[in-house]
């Protein structure tokens, strides 16, 4: 019996490279932001090995851009976020997580500022635009809040540099991590980030115009040939082995940035106007009593883990697996996980309840790579 397919509507959105993705192989989509977000090509783990070693072009269109426009997006990004912006710059993009009024994350996009009174937020999956909509509508503020014809297109492998300089010039090379230039691509200026959804390396272009999608996808490949440069996608490998989370399914919004970890991005005292700075203050001072942890579980191959896998020490349960890949170069399986503080230590061992049984792990107190 084969198994059940997923049916592509007008609610599930194209993208502008979906055609070459299909051209390319892709095996499989998720659904990211009501977009086709690719998931396979050749395989997961072939693509692990040839991101490692080669260069890929990933359409992440899904990646919607929030745009805030006018007099007061300054201050409406700054209730967003726990992440102090006072000092940011034109030129530079932020991971700033995003929290409501508890103090529960809400998303953790990429911002980007691009004028004084002009921001776009790098969305990840949920319906961010509605939550910034209504706080700019019920403040009375003045600003513009929209989805524009933003599409991003990431490079991202070791060869990446070398062939981002071949199309936009020696200029991307000088390019800061997570910071941008604006660059020409035949007659038009795209935002050109060193940023991405991979622990390689790599760039993440803005393709503002549809139209642009196409021939920037063909460029790229005309360039690489002699890099190997493939269409790829973000592996779930390689995200777990470098700990990148991902929001809605290693973070919810039962959760707060300290407890994913994410403490270092939060400047809470500083970020006057943020929602949910009260709550989050009083985080800061306790302390979490769970936090993200990465986890290395014993024995053969184990399914990836599309659910959650109870974490127990002495019968008891003290956290859950979220995600779950099994690692090529590590020689085992590789996992991220909520665990509770008594257990968080590197070094514990612990139990995790998988679909194959109970099966005996060890928590890492830094990731994989």
């Amino acid at each position: 019996m084969s198994a059940p397919s997923l049916s592509i509507t007008r609610r599930i959105r194209r993208t502008p490279f979906t055609d070459r993705v299909e051209a390319n192989g892709v095996k499989a989509y998720t659904v990211y932001n009501h977009m086709q977000l690719p998931t396979v090509f050749e395989s997961v783990e072939a693509d692990y090995r040839h991101l490692k070693d080669h260069v890929q072009v990933w359409d992440v269109s899904c990646e919607r851009q929030v745009e805030l426009r006018g007099p007061d997006a300054g201050k409406l990004i700054q209730m967003l976020t726990p992440r102090d912006l006072g000092n940011m710059v034109v030129g530079q993009c932020l991971y700033t997580p995003m929290v409501d009024e508890t103090g529960g994350m809400l998303n953790d996009p990429v911002t980007l500022k691009l004028a004084e009174d002009k921001y776009w937020v790098s969305i990840a999956d949920s319906d961010l635009l509605f939550w910034i909509k209504g706080l700019a509508y019920g403040l009375h503020y003045e600003v513009d809040v929209d989805e524009p014809d933003v599409s991003p297109l990431a490079i991202q492998g070791p060869k990446a540099d070398e062939l981002a300089a071949r199309v936009f010039g020696d200029a991307v090379r000088d390019i800061r991590f997570f910071r941008y230039k604006v660059l020409p691509f035949e007659g038009r200026d795209l935002v050109v980030a060193r940023s991405g959804y991979s622990k390689q390396g790599g760039f993440e272009i803005y393709v503002d115009g549809t139209d642009l999608g196409e021939p920037l996808w063909d460029a790229l490949f005309a360039a690489g040939e002699d890099l190997q440069v493939r269409a790829g996608c973000p592996n779930g490998i390689e995200r777990i082995e470098a700990g990148l989370l991902s929001y809605g399914s290693d973070m919810t919004r039962e959760n707060t940035p300290h407890e994913c970890g994410l403490g270092r991005f939060c400047q809470t005292q500083e970020a006057i106007g943020c929602v949910g700075r009260n709550a989050l203050l009083r985080v800061a001072v306790e302390g979490p009593t769970r936090q993200v942890r990465s986890l290395a579980i014993d024995g053969d191959p184990l399914p990836g883990c599309s659910g959650i896998w109870f974490v127990y020490a002495n019968g008891k349960r003290c956290g859950r697996v979220t995600s779950c890949a099994w690692s090529p170069d590590f020689e085992t399986n590789v996992a991220l996980g909520m665990i509770r503080m008594t257990h968080w230590d590197d070094g514990t061992r612990v139990e995790v309840e998988t679909p194959d049984g109970m099966r005996t792990a060890t928590i890492r107190e830094n990731t994989f790579i």
